[in-house]
């Protein structure tokens, strides 16, 4: 029976993916780089960088590193000013917080991670929040799903992992916890062949926490 269980953020809980897309491509095009969604979207689904783009265009460190700080400043501006919330999600949760322990295990940064739910209740449902700062590898290995399964001192048939990426399916498998893959657009192209369970919206988790209790 599952008794925890650990979301992603991004595409799960909020739709921010589009808005660090757009920011990596707006700070690439300053460098005269353009950034493809098919190209980004096969960079983020294992887990590497929207800069090998740069570099493979001859740009120095130093320029990456400026562009870098500059995407950075650009995200922050969406996600302060776009709407990223997805419908349902406060409603969920609250049904969710009376028979389940809840925690976030995100690739964000802390700072952005901060700046998306400091006007947000989302987080109040949750024990604990995990960012990338916060454990050795990121996703899709499987040190932020281990890192969360040690907060609540739980095993691996005890949890349950929510997910929207290729990336992130894959550090849930790494970390042999089962993982229920949310459908988003934005993700549409990944590989969930490895996903346990499949939902169309995030409102559809109780009913099928509800038969796994067989």
């Amino acid at each position: 029976m599952k008794k925890f269980l650990l979301f992603d953020n991004d595409g799960v809980l909020v739709e921010t993916e589009k808005w660090y897309y757009e920011a990596n491509k707006k700070s690439l095009r300053e460098i005269d780089v353009d950034l493809e969604f098919d190209v980004y979207m096969e960079i983020m689904a294992r887990g590497g960088t929207a800069w090998e783009v740069a570099q493979k265009n001859g740009h120095s460190k130093a320029v990456i590193d400026e562009q870098r700080r500059r995407r950075d400043s650009y995200y922050q501006e969406f996600i302060s000013s776009m709407h990223i919330e997805i419908e349902g999600v406060l409603d969920v949760l609250e049904e969710l917080s009376h028979e389940y322990k809840m925690g976030i295990v995100t690739t964000s940064r802390r700072e952005d991670f901060e700046l998306i739910h400091s006007q947000r209740e989302i987080v109040k449902f949750m024990d604990f929040t995990l960012c990338v700062e916060e454990y050795p590898r990121a996703k899709p290995y499987a040190d932020p799903y281990l890192a969360g399964m040690k907060k609540f001192d739980a095993s691996q048939k005890e949890c349950l992992v929510i997910e929207d990426s290729q990336r992130g399916l894959s550090a849930a498998v790494n970390a042999g916890i089962e993982c229920a893959v949310v459908e988003n657009e934005f993700t549409a192209t990944h590989d969930f062949s490895s996903a346990t369970y499949r939902i169309k919206k995030l409102c559809e988790l109780p009913t099928l926490l509800e038969s796994l209790k067989g």
